[in-house]
């Protein structure tokens, strides 16, 4: 737990410069406080005057005979008109409580209660924070937690996303369903142009019209203008990487076209290496070709690790990360670890996760169950729930299962995955970290390794299940990590197919106006009902309560 107890100091330290000292902030001045006195005085005097003009104007609008009038109308009225008043309640209660259920399990609210809230509420004079200082202490708070909320939920691209061509567009063509959402796809084309455009496009006509490529929408159109590129530039290495992408519709084919583009790279970089200096604009341009070979390298890695070469992908990640250190961002060490994982080679996953999972830098699902992994290894071939609660948890049962607490407490969507309690579908290109796309993304990979070792995903399925008594309250406050996220399922629903049920952490409490539409539904529908069946009975209680 030493890593757990410095999670926690450097979470206090970093949250400390940023809290304000209690007493600091500013005390309200007598206008502030006469004028909040004065606003709740105000709505009694009103309710009062209100209550008196009635009692005033009694008289005038002869409101006791307009009462009378009223009683005698309502006895005069018939059983039939109590039934189809009821029924007619009973109807549209119904639907109320249909679309609010509908609504919830789509946006996961209430629509009552977020019209309530964002229009009803400025207009009763609800703003109970008006006339809160700038400077409080409050608000530095919920700044805080915003931006906090705001990194949880960043978008990062998914380190082992398949090829559109040779994974993705195949599924497509057996089961009909499109994998990918728009969002999706639309966050890779901007990733596209970020890593293989720059401002001297212009200055070669090849990658001038790539840059329009990489903003097409239609796949056809995008691979009829990289053929176009390399009519222009038979060494036009991003030309061969869209081609490789989404043309090819085997990996051996994708692997070709890749290998075609490393060599047209290769050339290009070292001719950038050569003129970097001379301008910005040329640093600009090393920059694009230092991203084209990196992004060539790593896929041939993926490439190579698909058709049974692992020992050759592990090489070139190697040699990648050695090469260019700077882009620690493109997460290469999470191929590595799930190349190293597969080769069985435990002591250099190990390795990495030392240098990796280290508290300056940022956690991901696979960082943390790798390393619970690692841990149940050790003791999940003679783990025995009996045994374990008759002697109790040795020491090493102990750290892999306070390990597992806490990969279980970074992404609580993954064991369900990984003890198949729900379906796997393909990953997306992009994830949310600690949500549910990131899960569907590690255990896609991931769950042949589990399954290699003997008794890990027993001591998984005894386990996992204990870390929520640990964090009872996700949102408010975390054990080991900062507290969950509350956009992840909103980020989720975007970035993964509809045909896939979302999971959501934690489970949300079903709204009040739910229960009060499904009670008045039923109650009315049973009053319509006896209504129906005694209206003798029914009439004099309707009388009575007259």
């Amino acid at each position: 737990m030493a890593d757990s107890d410095g999670l926690g100091e450097a979470a206090t330290a970093a949250a400390s410069p940023s809290a304000p000292a209690p007493g600091l902030s500013p005390p309200l001045g007598w206008r502030e406080r006469l004028r909040a006195g004065l606003a709740g005085i105000g709505a009694s005097l009103w309710f009062v005057a209100g209550l008196g003009l009635l009692y005033a104007l009694r008289v005038p609008l002869r409101l006791c005979e307009n009462l009378a009038a009223v009683t005698v109308f309502l006895n005069s009225l018939t059983p039939k008109f109590y039934v189809a008043l009821t029924g007619t309640s009973s109807l549209i209660s119904g639907l109320i409580f249909i679309f609010e259920w509908w609504y919830f399990h789509k946006h996961g609210t209430s629509f009552i209660e977020q019209v309530s809230v964002s229009h009803l509420r400025p207009l009763m004079g609800g703003t109970e924070s008006s006339i809160s200082e700038p400077g409080s202490s409050s608000n530095n708070r919920e700044s805080e937690t915003s931006r906090q909320n705001l990194s949880e939920c960043k978008v990062w691209r998914n380190p082992l996303n398949l090829f559109r061509g040779a994974e993705y567009r195949r599924y497509t063509w057996v089961t009909g369903k499109e994998p990918l959402t728009y969002y999706d796809m639309n966050l890779s084309a901007q990733d596209h142009q970020t890593f293989f455009t720059c401002d001297t496009d212009f200055l070669r006509p090849s990658d001038t019209v790539m840059q329009k490529a990489w903003r097409e929408r239609n796949p056809p159109a995008r691979i009829k203008a990289a053929y176009q590129a390399l009519e222009l530039n038979n060494d036009c290495a991003t030309a061969y990487v869209l081609l490789a992408e989404e043309e090819a519709t085997t990996i051996v084919d994708a692997e070709r076209l890749f290998k075609q583009a490393l060599k047209a790279g290769e050339t290009i970089y070292r001719r950038s290496q050569q003129c970097q200096h001379q301008s910005p604009q040329h640093e600009a341009q090393l920059r694009r070709d230092t991203n084209v070979l990196v992004y060539i390298k790593r896929r041939l890695a993926m490439c190579a690790r698909k058709l049974g070469r692992i020992r050759e992908a592990v090489k070139i990640m190697r040699d990648l990360m050695k090469e260019f250190p700077p882009l620690t961002m493109l997460n290469i060490h999470e191929n590595l670890l799930e190349s190293l994982l597969e080769l069985q080679a435990y002591a250099d996953v190990q390795a990495v996760l030392a240098k990796y999972d280290d508290i300056s830098l940022p956690k991901s699902a696979a960082i943390c169950y790798t390393a619970a992994l690692l841990k149940t290894r050790t003791v999940s071939d003679k783990f025995s729930p009996e045994t374990a609660s008759r002697r109790g948890l040795s020491t090493a049962e102990i750290n892999a299962v306070e390990a597992i607490h806490r990969a279980v407490e970074f992404n609580p969507h993954v064991p369900k995955y990984l003890l198949e309690m729900k379906s796997l579908i393909l990953p997306p290109e992009h994830i949310l970290k600690r949500g549910d796309s990131e899960a569907v993304a590690y255990a896609f990979f991931h769950l042949q390794h589990w399954k290699r070792i003997e008794g890990a995903l027993n001591l998984l399925q005894c386990t996992w299940e204990g870390t929520f008594r640990m964090i009872p309250y996700p949102l408010e406050k975390g054990h080991l990590f900062y507290p969950y996220p509350s956009c992840t399922e909103t980020a989720d629903r975007e970035l993964l197919p509809p045909f896939h049920h979302v999971s959501v952490y934690p489970k949300k409490e079903i709204p009040f106006f739910i229960h009060f539409t499904a009670g008045l539904c039923s109650s009315t529908a049973v009053i319509a009902l006896l209504t129906h069946q005694f209206p003798e009975i029914m009439g004099v209680f309707a009388k009575a309560w007259c």
